[in-house]
């Protein structure tokens, strides 16, 4: 059974930081690309950040740019997300995801095959 657990969520006030994981059972991040995206109450779900398995490629959306870092650690098939300086804005529930279809695009959150059920971030 495939599943995403993500974890690490939680209230911060501005400017603090947290460290979202994304830990991966019968599924190896070994495979093409992962990403995060989230939604903010009342909005749909947009894009945040991916990257390639291999590391050398990453893409940000411009409001994380320079204060979110995404990463993953291949032996522990676990996918990070380090966000710095929140901001209320950067409220929402956050999703991971994992193994883009063969088609897709690793902004849209629909196109990854295995995706996580989510963990609160609330920024005041």
């Amino acid at each position: 059974h495939v599943q995403l657990v993500e974890s690490g969520g939680g209230s911060v006030q501005a400017g603090g930081s947290l460290r979202l994981s994304c830990a991966a059972s019968g599924y190896s991040f070994s495979r093409n690309c992962m990403g995060w995206f989230r939604q903010a109450p009342g909005k749909g779900v947009e894009w945040v950040a991916s990257k390639h398995v291999d590391g050398t490629v990453t893409d940000y959306e411009d409001s994380v740019k320079g204060r979110f870092t995404i990463s993953n650690d291949g032996r522990k098939d676990t996918l990070y997300l380090q966000m710095n300086n929140l901001k209320p804005e950067d409220t929402g529930v956050y999703y991971c995801a994992a193994d883009l279809t063969d088609a897709g695009h690793w902004r849209h959150f629909s196109d990854f095959r295995v995706r996580g059920q989510g963990t609160q971030v609330t920024v005041s």
